[in-house]
């Protein structure tokens, strides 16, 4: 229904249709029959305004010109025409404040979070019906004022109004006439030129009263996880927290999982992680993750490393055949995933290294741009000899105590269990690894030692399966290995003379996905996408990253432009918007393709990272010796973050020495970098024996 030409008509949907929301005594009604409509249409006994010219032009009748049989039965089954007409007129006369809705989505509540949605939209529509309330009764005092009426205004008018719209378009405010009024009033208390938008948020949002653990009590709950002596179980450090707490004022906490929750939160779990565990472990676990692009083009970027050649064979000794295992040095293209070159030895030396890089030179017949090898010794031994030099134009280390920036060790991987898996000699991959297909059958294995290869029987086997990888497919373009790699071409490589709108249109992921330290992962009609929340200067914001790694979010995005998303975080009222995030920077793993602006990156946040390690390790060497937890309190070293060399701690400290090394303490400790490389070298059937030891 709606006025035409200043005159109230219904249409032919409402006549003919009953009505879904009628009440019912009249559900399933209709006003008249199609067929009695055409009949008093054809007889002019209802005057037909309007014609139906298709889709979003109905036929409009009269109302007036309805037989009174008809308007009772309109009335029954829609309501009063006019009451409903100037409802709607109403609501068309809501204009939606956009001020408001700004102030709502930037406003800070109590607890230092921003508002739900929800909320956001609530208290703008409350705000929105309070304008339309104040311009009526502003309107009412100007037309009595013409007619030099001095009596108060009816404010039953401006309730009513109120009521008809708490339905459509809905809001929230007081019932109560007293109540309307009054919030009125405060509403039209304007500051800074706007209305009062504060008075419509309710007190109970962001409220901390409820929150057991303060910051001084957190802070207290972290040292203890921090303790080195005595190391405090999750219990205990309830217990502890319980019998001081009535000498701060904190609350009792009821249950251990009040702590474990409160410890394991995102946003406390690097507070003490680095103490329990290893600031190496740390800060491989919450450390930056660059996210790299391989090479276009062959012969851009080779990979060195060596591993354990997961295939047992059989040697004699003690005049009795035993299993043994070897060595692998492999080169492999980082573009194609070909290995080039490779030389089996029961060491990663320097023959090893040597022979391999040979032969991949001359399976390449080309010198490649960039070699990255790791800081073995034979290495260091082939940098001193200037030969990687000679056969490259780069060569550079892999980063310390950075495992993922070793791609070679990835394809290490895929290669046992992809292709060395299918022979029963597959010793099982390296024993970092966690599967249960990863594993062979020692027993059958044992039980078959007569049928191992020999040494030279192995070496023509490995022959054999590097020459299968080659051949297989490669995961992103599905060609083979090898031929993607012959059919590449890079001109840099020196060849041999035989020598690359947000409400209305934007979506939410149905499952949140969590933010971990490579950024937040979305997939998107089957491709995936990366983000990472950015702060000054175009880096990570390391300070979320500190609070939110492990945290889940759903992430809001514009499918038709992907450049930023939005992250929400679930709460108990709803989706409370945490952070805006850009796409995942992707610095060039090779060199050769490197941009100025991918290394400046790569420089400034490997820059950053440290200072924050550093500037973390001081600040808690200060906390831990505040609270009486220090390792040197009670005699003990600590322990210096990995790859920062003391000098650079004192720098950094404003010339202020570091805790001095007990010199009791025993020298040519191992390193762990070799420990881990002599570890993840090791078989099950080796763990078996030491286990028996």
């Amino acid at each position: 229904m709606e006025w035409y030409n200043k005159i109230l008509a219904v249409t032919f949907r409402e006549l003919t249709e009953p009505n879904p929301e009628a009440s019912e005594n009249a559900a399933g009604m209709t006003v008249l029959s199609i067929a009695n409509y055409k009949k008093l249409t054809r007889l002019n006994k209802i005057n037909v305004l309007r014609p139906g010219k298709g889709l979003g032009h109905p036929a409009l009748v009269e109302y007036e010109s309805l037989p009174a049989r008809f308007k009772d039965r309109f009335k029954l089954i829609w309501g009063d025409p006019y009451a409903l007409v100037k409802e709607s007129m109403m609501k068309d006369d809501i204009i939606i404040d956009r001020h408001a809705r700004e102030f709502y989505s930037e406003y800070i509540l109590k607890d230092g979070t921003r508002m739900q949605d929800e909320f956001v939209e609530e208290y703008t529509m409350n705000a929105s019906v309070l304008n339309l309330l104040l311009s009526m009764m502003k309107n009412m005092k100007a037309s009595r004022r013409m007619l030099n009426n001095s009596t108060p205004i009816d404010f039953s008018t401006i309730h009513e109004t109120s009521e008809r719209l708490r339905r459509n378009p809905g809001h929230t405010l007081p019932g109560s006439a007293a109540r309307l009024r009054a919030k009125m009033n405060e509403y039209n208390k304007r500051h800074d030129g706007r209305y009062n938008y504060e008075c419509l948020i309710s007190g109970k949002l962001g409220n901390t009263n409820t929150v057991k653990i303060t910051g001084e009590g957190g802070t207290f709950l972290v040292m203890q996880k921090r303790r080195r002596v005595p190391v405090m179980s999750d219990m205990q450090i309830m217990l502890e927290y319980n019998r001081v707490a009535p000498n701060y004022g904190w609350k009792q906490l009821e249950s251990v999982e009040s702590v474990t929750n409160f410890l394991n939160a995102p946003e406390n779990i690097q507070r003490w992680y680095d103490a329990v565990y290893g600031e190496l472990k740390a800060f491989r676990k919450f450390g930056y993750k660059f996210k790299t692009i391989l090479p276009d083009k062959r012969d851009a970027l080779w990979y060195g490393d060596g591993t354990k050649l997961n295939l047992y064979y059989r040697a004699y000794e003690g005049g009795r055949w035993v299993m043994e295992t070897t060595q692998v040095y492999e080169v492999m293209d980082a573009f194609s995933e070909t290995l080039l070159g490779y030389h089996i030895s029961d060491s990663e030396n320097y023959t090893a290294q040597y022979n391999a890089y040979r032969m991949a030179v001359e399976t390449a017949q080309a010198r490649p741009f960039e070699i990255v090898v790791d800081n073995q010794g034979g290495h260091k031994k082939l940098d001193n000899s200037g030969f990687l030099k000679r056969i490259c134009r780069m060569q550079r280390n892999t980063a310390p105590y950075r495992p993922p920036s070793k791609t070679i060790e990835h394809v290490f991987g895929r290669f046992q269990q992809q292709v060395l898996h299918e022979d029963w000699r597959f010793t099982g991959q390296n024993i970092t690894a966690r599967s249960e297909k990863s594993r062979q059958n020692l027993e059958f294995v044992e039980a078959n030692i007569e049928n191992l290869y020999t040494l030279d029987e192995l070496k023509t086997a490995y022959a054999k399966a590097r020459e299968d990888w080659n051949n297989r497919p490669h995961p992103a373009t599905g060609i083979p290995r090898m031929e993607m790699y012959l059919q590449s071409t890079n001109p840099e490589a020196q060849g041999l003379d035989k020598l690359d709108m947000i409400e209305a249109f934007w979506l939410i992921t149905r499952k949140p996905s969590t933010f971990t330290a490579s950024g937040i992962e979305i997939v998107i009609d089957g491709k995936r996408y990366t983000y990472d929340v950015y702060g000054s200067g175009g880096l990570p914001d390391f300070d979320f990253r500190k609070k939110n790694i492990g945290r889940k979010f759903y992430v809001q995005y514009d499918p038709n432009d992907l450049a930023q998303v939005r992250l929400y975080e679930e709460t108990a009222s709803g989706k409370r918007y945490v952070a805006d995030a850009q796409p995942y920077y992707e610095v060039m793993r090779a060199i050769q393709d490197a941009t100025h602006e991918s290394s400046s990156f790569v420089r400034r946040v490997m820059k950053l990272e440290e200072q924050i390690r550093i500037d973390t390790y001081l600040d808690n060497i200060q906390k831990e010796h505040a609270h009486g937890v220090a390792p040197e309190q009670f005699g003990l070293n600590r322990p210096r973050p990995k790859g920062l060399s003391k000098k650079r701690l004192v720098i950094a400290d404003n010339g202020s020495p570091v805790p001095a090394q007990n010199k009791n303490k025993v020298e040519n400790v191992d390193d762990i970098a070799r420990i881990e490389k002599e570890i993840s070298n090791m078989t099950y059937d080796e763990v078996v024996m030491l286990d028996k030891l």
